[in-house]
């Protein structure tokens, strides 16, 4: 396995939050069933969509779990000379309410206009459980990679209490990373995920991936290189800027 393969094929999964999920047909038994969905990274790093009760898509799911997610990269004038990965996966959905909840706390922090759709519209969390991911950097940079995902060290109480102390104490810092990264001003950004790697910040309804100069295996770490950030003047070459 490349591991460069792996490192650019889990920032694509991150920097994405959207994609393509192909399902085995039900009504027409033999044919793939492609749908779009939105979708936010787990504690295990694995893709985690909210998708309705009355849908095709879970309709046939929960027929046959086997299933594939196409993320593509955003944007791209030529989608053949960019970064795609294919996701071959088990889809899982959640039933124990301690994962509801936080599957809830962390979806809604990403896409916050589905708040209570699992409650309110019969909606249900589902995970995709990785079997192997196909990753085509561009032209010839073709990868069958058995591990891309990577758990977040921060899921849960950690990541929450470093969310809301930067979105409460340090606007300014928010700001002066989305200057940094050249990102959208037409709305106020807010952090909703930190993890080993980077963070995610939400402007409008986009989100974007930002990488840090360094991975962080600790609070401290992101809080240094959260500061280093805010002092910067240009993005640090040891960390890509993914927006």
């Amino acid at each position: 396995m490349s591991v460069k393969a792996g490192k650019h094929a889990r920032e694509l999964l991150l920097k994405e939050y959207r994609g393509v999920l192909s399902t085995h047909s039900q009504a027409m038994p033999g044919f793939p069933f492609g749908s779009v969905v939105p979708y936010c990274l787990d504690a295990q790093g694995w893709p985690l969509i909210l998708i309705s009760r009355i849908a095709q898509h879970t309709h046939n799911l929960k027929q046959d779990g086997k299933c594939s997610l196409l993320v593509g990269e955003r944007g791209a004038e030529d989608v053949q000379a960019v970064g795609r990965l294919t996701l071959l996966a088990q889809a899982r959905q959640l039933c124990d309410e301690a994962q509801i909840e936080a599957a809830a706390a962390r979806y809604y922090r990403y896409f916050p206009g589905s708040q209570n759709h699992h409650l309110v519209h019969d909606f249900d969390f589902w995970r995709l459980e990785p079997v192997r991911w196909r990753y085509i950097g561009g032209f010839g940079a073709i990868h069958w990679l058995d591990a891309v995902a990577l758990a977040n060290p921060f899921a849960g109480e950690s990541e929450a209490s470093m969310l809301e102390h930067m979105n409460s104490d340090h606007a300014s810092a928010i700001a002066h990373y989305v200057e940094l990264a050249g990102l959208p001003t037409h709305a106020p950004a807010e952090l909703v995920g930190i993890d080993s790697e980077g963070f995610h910040l939400r402007i409008g309804q986009g989100l974007h991936w930002l990488a840090f100069p360094t991975s962080c295996n600790s609070p401290v770490e992101v809080r240094q290189a959260l500061v280093q950030l805010a002092r910067a003047s240009e993005w640090p070459t040891g960390g890509a800027v993914s927006a």
